[in-house]
């Protein structure tokens, strides 16, 4: 039977078991699951949060984590600024980055999100406003999400992984993770 871990990676956390040679300062995975045989299926940056899927099927993994798979992923971003509709329209486009341009988005400007306090908190400006939007992808490449919104002028401050697929993270806690029966 295949394995689905569903976890709330915190901010901070390395998407990965082991420090490597480096033995970096900051905690990795084996921290939050003691689940042998699972592995992230993708990456998510240390700086930002949310959902990440492990898995013990190595097909399952490809189809979540290859672009080639076009898996929608959806994350929450507060970008400083308030993005207009040229900003958005352009995000929505699909925008040029150093690496070629990007696919179309389906993005939207939402309310603030009920999320969990961020440890550390974000930097507050009460000169510079922030807004949340909702931003759904099909790539993945690097930083892509936070290198899309600093194209059209809006450079994320916090950036939450809220679902891949059909699959959230809503109702777990940083940290917290939940095993699906796929």
């Amino acid at each position: 039977m295949t394995r689905l871990i569903l976890l709330n990676k915190p901010f901070g956390v390395l998407s990965q078991f082991s420090a490597g040679k480096d033995e970096s300062p900051h905690p990795t995975l084996s921290e939050y699951v003691k689940v042998p045989g699972v592995y992230p299926a993708g990456r998510l940056d240390r700086d930002s949060e949310g959902l990440l899927l492990l898995t013990d099927d190595g097909r399952l993994q490809s189809r979540i984590a290859e672009p080639r798979h076009k898996m929608p992923k959806t994350y929450l971003a507060q970008v400083e600024g308030e993005p207009d509709e040229a900003a958005i329209a352009a995000l929505c486009r699909g925008v040029q980055l150093k690496d070629g341009k990007t696919a179309p988005a389906r993005v939207r400007v939402i309310e603030v999100p009920e999320l969990w306090d961020r440890d550390p908190p974000i930097r507050y400006r009460k000169s510079v406003p922030d807004t949340w939007i909702e931003l759904t992808i099909t790539e993945g490449r690097n930083r892509q999400v936070r290198r899309m919104t600093a194209a059209v002028g809006h450079p994320t401050l916090r950036l939450v992984r809220w679902s891949v697929g059909d699959w959230s993270v809503e109702g777990l806690a940083p940290g917290e993770w939940r095993e699906l029966q796929v």
